[in-house]
């Protein structure tokens, strides 16, 4: 019996298909035997790992012909002999490595493959052994060199990710681990890659994004977004073969089930209402950001087109992927597939071949699906602010610096002295400041707390930061937010990096406190540090104040964000990457860069970031809702998502909280084999430890300073006459010996 039956699928374009699928077919199985993928017995110790009857059922043919429907017949036979190449990839790691959890081999496999990938053409690769590589090394020289080599780096990385991170997988399997949903979306993105589908299709219409708006927030949401759907429709599909058969367990219906504490169809609910909100997110990315995207960066008309044919290929590729599932017995018997409603959608505008593009915009936005667009009174209706604080889990110790005194002189005088502290009726900075509010917020404590290693110059600077974001923070509510004053946002937000001049030339003249304090941090923070920091560091805060744009366009919408981009977007609302900067500032030499960048360092990054955000909106959450009129808060959106009470909604972010927390321990434990890959010394890797240390430190830090200031729930008075909430700082606060497992914490 199946475990679940499928959801009812939102899909908003019609799949359509090549009409040279047979052509296809006749050229991806004669492929695959000159390749060895069928007809040899060697890789599958006597048995092939796919024989011609199952490679005709799986029928990747019928997934290009359905993804690529407009693709002449030379290009469609290139795109399905790499589909082919990936699934039997899939197929035979999951024989010879995963069913025999053989990790060693696994890497040495996985390591070898990258050399088949050369991105220049005088990169001579070496000669393959196997079908994998025998196949990869065919492809790529078939495939590479027709396009940029920005294209030939990105693809190679995609394909790079979804080849190595299949460790990942043979990993939680080898622990009998299931991830958390986070955690699992992202890799998946990696593991399961549709980022590396996406590459593919700029090669299937012929255009390339334009490497100056490529790494832009709307051109990777788009790709996310369209990874994301790919991926859960597919585990949708999947999970009986991959749960019950071959002991997978990363599948979002399964993560969903042991995260919830659902049953499966449940689960598969739930699945199928994410894949909704990624689509809707999808819409509103392509119809809200691109025309500003277009004008800001002076796109032409012609690339203007590619970008459209680019995005018409990822919505071919959505739809035709769903029509696939249904028919393909790649996941499903034959006589358990099901007709597909999608094709038989009514279609608005022309038909036919090279007519597509017309539909781009063709959006039906289903209301009341999950993700949807909400009217101000669905955004507004029905608030309530009484839950009981959850349980936290915080298994990391706080430790206060003993420069806390002379550093909380230090910010306040600094604080004056740039104009952020102001009297009630001072109209420069709005009075969004004034001393008592300075007083109470304790920035001093919170800078102490989570760099109590810092000497007292080092914590002076990082202090007049941590004042600077939290008063951007406040300014940019009530000047822009409030209003909504979409040009005045624009325009600060376009202003702020000018003041962070990567070659320390003379900035603009300040017009307001915040551009001033940026005349004087800046010098005094980057002036003795090299280039390559410097220009990190400034896109890290251009990367902030265009959070700021996606809030303030969310509240233009009255649209409550949907759960993946929430988080993701909660990261730079939150000032996360120079929250990571300022905790590097004075880190050794000794850390390696490879190690910084690892997927593991990036991950406990993550995880830090994700930890300070969501935990802050447990604890923000009625000033944000009563007073502030605030949608961005992660227990709203998961109590919009799942349409469940307030007190379940908090209850699931503390359960994320958890989670990552222990995801976190479960990475730190992998720490070894990190050093060992990367044949570190014992001082570089006590150097690695002592900054994972630090992370530590933030976390709990920024737990404790939490409990000790004001700025959540210091309410303005008069109050709403509202019912009154027992929403409030734990009364168990006590000393510095006070137990910190028991108190809730925040950032910014």
């Amino acid at each position: 019996m199946p475990p679940f039956e499928l959801p009812d699928f939102y899909m908003p374009w019609p799949a359509r298909l090549n009409p040279h699928l047979e052509a296809a077919r006749i050229h991806s199985k004669a492929w695959a035997y000159e390749m060895g993928i069928l007809g040899s017995q060697e890789e599958a110790n006597g048995s092939p790992i796919w024989d011609e009857r199952t490679f005709d059922a799986h029928d990747y043919a019928l997934l290009c012909a359905y993804t690529h429907p407009d693709a002449p017949a030379t290009e469609l036979d290139l795109i399905t002999d790499w589909y082919v190449w990936v699934f039997f990839f899939d197929d035979h790691f999951l024989e010879i490595y995963k069913r025999t959890q053989d990790i060693a081999g696994a890497k040495a496999y996985l390591l070898r493959l990258r050399a088949f990938m050369p991105i220049f053409p005088t990169e001579v690769p070496p000669a393959p052994t196997n079908p994998v590589e025998r196949g990869l090394s065919n492809l790529w020289f078939r495939t590479a060199f027709t396009k940029s080599p920005e294209w030939r780096m990105r693809f190679a990385e995609s394909t790079k990710h979804l080849m190595d991170e299949s460790i990942w997988e043979l990993i939680n399997i080898n622990q009998n681990r299931i991830a958390n949903p986070i955690e699992y979306i992202e890799m998946r993105r990696k593991v399961g890659g549709a980022p590396w589908s996406a590459d593919l299709i700029e090669h299937a219409v012929f255009v390339e994004v334009p490497a100056r708006i490529a790494a832009t927030r709307p051109m990777q949401v788009l790709k996310a977004t369209f990874s994301d759907v790919g991926h859960l429709c597919n585990d949708l599909f999947s999970y009986q073969r991959e749960v019950e058969d071959e002991g997978e367990n990363s599948n979002c219906v399964l993560v969903l089930e042991k995260f919830l504490n659902v049953n499966p169809q449940e689960a598969a609910n739930v699945t199928n209402d994410l894949r909704t909100s990624r689509l809707h997110q999808f819409e509103n990315t392509a119809i809200t950001e691109l025309p500003l995207l277009f004008a800001e960066y002076g796109i032409d008309p012609v690339e203007q087109t590619n970008v459209l044919l680019y995005i018409k290929g990822l919505q071919d590729w959505q739809s035709g992927c769903q029509e696939w599932h249904l028919k393909s017995s790649r996941y499903t018997k034959k006589n358990d597939t099901v007709n597909s409603r999608i094709a038989e959608r009514f279609v608005i505008g022309p038909t036919g071949l090279g007519t597509s593009l017309a539909r781009l915009f063709d959006f039906p936005r289903d209301l009341n699906r999950p993700g949807g667009p909400k009217t101000p009174e669905k955004v507004k209706d029905e608030f309530t602010y009484t839950f009981d604080i959850p349980n936290y889990y915080m298994p990391f110790t706080a430790q206060v610096s003993p420069h806390l005194d002379a550093v909380r002189v230090h910010i306040k005088a600094w604080a004056y002295a740039m104009g952020l502290i102001s009297p009630v009726e001072d109209p420069l900075n709005l009075s969004i400041w004034d001393e008592h509010r300075f007083d109470s917020t304790d920035l001093g404590f919170f800078t102490a707390i989570t760099n109590p290693d810092m000497n007292i110059m080092q914590l002076e600077l990082v202090g007049d930061w941590c004042v600077w974001m939290f008063f951007e923070d406040d300014y940019f509510h009530e000047r822009y937010k409030r209003p909504r004053d979409l040009v005045g946002a624009k325009e600060f937000i376009t202003r702020i990096p000018t003041f962070m001049p990567v070659d320390l030339s003379p900035p603009p003249t300040p017009t307001n406190p915040l551009e001033r304090a940026l005349v004087d941090l800046w010098p005094r923070t980057a002036s003795h540090l090299p280039l390559e920091w410097r220009q990190k560091f400034a896109n890290h805060m251009q990367n902030y104040v265009n959070a700021e744009w996606w809030e303030i366009s969310n509240v233009v919408q009255d649209r409550v964000p949907e759960p993946v981009d929430y988080v993701e977007m909660r990261r730079q609302t939150a000032a996360g990457e120079i929250t990571i900067a300022l905790a590097q500032y004075d880190i050794s030499e000794a850390v390696p860069p490879e190690f910084l960048s690892s997927r593991q360092v990036q991950s406990l990054n993550h995880i830090t970031l994700d930890w300070i955000g969501l935990s802050n909106d447990i604890v923000s959450y009625r000033k944000e809702m009563e007073f502030e009129g605030g949608i961005h808060n992660s227990v709203l959106v998961i109590k919009r998502f799942l349409d469940c009470p307030l007190q379940e909604s908090v209850n699931i972010v503390n359960n994320l909280l958890t989670a990552r927390l222990q995801e976190f321990h479960h990475i730190v434990g992998e720490l070894p084999n990190l050093f060992d890959a990367l044949n570190l010394d014992p001082n570089t890797r006590e150097e690695c430890l002592a900054y994972i240390k630090r992370l530590e430190i933030w976390i709990a830090g920024n737990f404790m300073w939490t409990n000790k200031t004001s700025r959540y729930t210091d309410f303005p008075s008069p109050q709403p006459p509202k019912a009154k909430p027992t929403v409030s700082t734990p009364k168990s606060l006590g000393t510095s010996a006070f137990s910190i497992g028991s108190l809730v914490s925040a950032g910014k």
